[in-house]
């Protein structure tokens, strides 16, 4: 029988694993810099956690979750994506009653079963970071100044930000009347979803993925004309801020949320290059979640990112990276007697943190030469019979073609300043 990899799953190979170590290492510095910690959540939650924290009537709840009943009878479903463990956990870790705001970051797998897109798997990485326990825009500006100085980092460019205010449940409640009264002439030229919606959540009619393109719908009333006093003060003073700190922004009326306890700021960041556009990332306030899932009311904001996006959005800017030689020396040996001095010498190196590499294959000496340059190390060294009675050997620089005679006893202490 031959086997594959699952539609919708991916291997992430050797020869491209660099660039996601090299993301992750970037977006855990960017975040510890900020004040951010890493959490580490399961990857499997009882099911209701995700019918709640993430909303019973969102797609990736009715359609797209891995659910199964395990074997003490228990629902249980494979996490969509990190914000409903991270507010468990903050919860059930009485985290609650830490000096706020608590500032956490994560890098996960995320499992939705959904149509196969360029970029976009079944089982899926995402960078996140979630913060509890600040109400201002303040902290708004800060969690999309950690995007924007990750990208910076990334080397990436022509990203935009778009933002939104989506309001508090009070301004949201008198807009759901007007949108509802907006729509209700027009619901028999809707999609089946934007009919059901339209009594349980009219606002998720906005963004609908069938009937957003209509003009019904770009026509629809705007819940950023509609927002109460407050929530424009809000949304006043995130603009200041981004202005502030000199990030630049567009304001989107089209990004939504349609729960009541996602509330005032959301936000998206969107590739503005040719052939790549896209979200990369989107956030926003979610100040009833903690509160919803039995915890106690605490203001809370953050995002997720999906890496397989970036990583596609890098490589269309040409920023990857070439995979880095970790293997900077290639010891070959001519005898039995040579073979252990180059395990001996191999070993020295490596608790030096220099990386090296013998046979291990029982090459001859002819096929570990060819080897060794087939593999691009860029140091050579040959230890055969002569080497270890004269207790020298000769290390050459593949790239330059030069030789360097070395005493044997002075092997590693030249590698680690000649080579590393």
């Amino acid at each position: 029988m031959k086997y594959s990899a699952q539609k919708g799953t991916k291997d992430i190979l050797p020869s491209e694993i660099h660039n996601w170590q090299r993301a992750e290492k970037i977006f855990a510095e960017v975040c510890h810099s900020f004040g951010y910690e890493e959490i580490r959540i399961p990857t499997f939650e009882q099911t209701d956690l995700f019918a709640r924290g993430v909303g019973d009537t969102t797609d990736v709840v009715t359609k797209e979750m891995y659910t199964f009943e395990d074997k003490g009878g228990r629902s249980i479903t494979l996490r969509p994506e990190g914000t409903a463990g991270v507010v468990r956990s903050f919860i059930e870790n009485g985290m609650t009653s830490l000096p706020l705001p608590v500032r956490m970051f994560y890098n996960i797998t995320a499992f939705r079963y959904e149509k196969m897109q360029k970029g976009r798997y079944r089982e899926f990485h995402q960078f996140g970071l979630e913060s509890f326990g600040a109400k201002g825009p303040d902290i708004d500006a800060e969690i999309i100044s950690v995007v924007d100085v990750f990208f910076k980092k990334m080397g990436l460019k022509n990203i935009g930000l778009h933002i939104n205010s989506i309001g508090c449940p009070n301004c949201r409640n008198e807009y759901n009347k007007l949108l509802k009264d907006y729509f209700r002439p027009h619901l028999a030229e809707m999609c089946e979803d934007c009919q059901a919606r339209f009594e349980k959540n009219p606002l998720r009619m906005i963004d609908c993925k069938i009937d957003g393109g209509k003009d019904v719908v770009k026509n629809a009333p705007r819940l950023i004309d509609h927002l109460c006093d407050e929530c424009k003060e809000h949304f006043e003073g995130l603009k200041a801020r981004l202005e502030a700190i000199g990030i630049e922004y567009t304001i989107d009326p089209n990004i939504v949320r349609g729960l009541d306890y996602y509330t005032r700021t959301v936000f998206e960041f969107v590739s503005e290059n040719v052939g790549t556009q896209g979200t990369i990332c989107g956030g926003g306030r979610y100040d009833g979640l903690v509160g919803l899932m039995d915890g106690p009311e605490t203001p809370g904001i953050g995002f997720a990112m999906g890496v397989e996006r970036l990583l596609l959005e890098a490589e269309a800017q040409g920023v990857l990276e070439e995979k880095p030689s970790y293997v900077r020396i290639y010891i070959a040996s001519m005898s039995e007697n040579a073979r252990i001095e180059a395990l001996k010498l191999c070993n020295k190196l490596r608790l030096e943190g220099i990386g090296c590499e013998t046979d291990m294959a029982g090459r001859s000496f002819k096929a570990q030469m060819k080897y060794a340059g087939k593999s691009g190390v860029p140091f050579l060294a040959v230890i055969g019979d002569d080497e270890l009675a004269n207790g020298e050997v000769k290390i050459k620089d593949m790239a330059e073609h030069t030789e360097t005679p070395v005493k044997l006893d002075d092997f590693v202490e030249y590698c680690s300043q000649n080579i590393v």
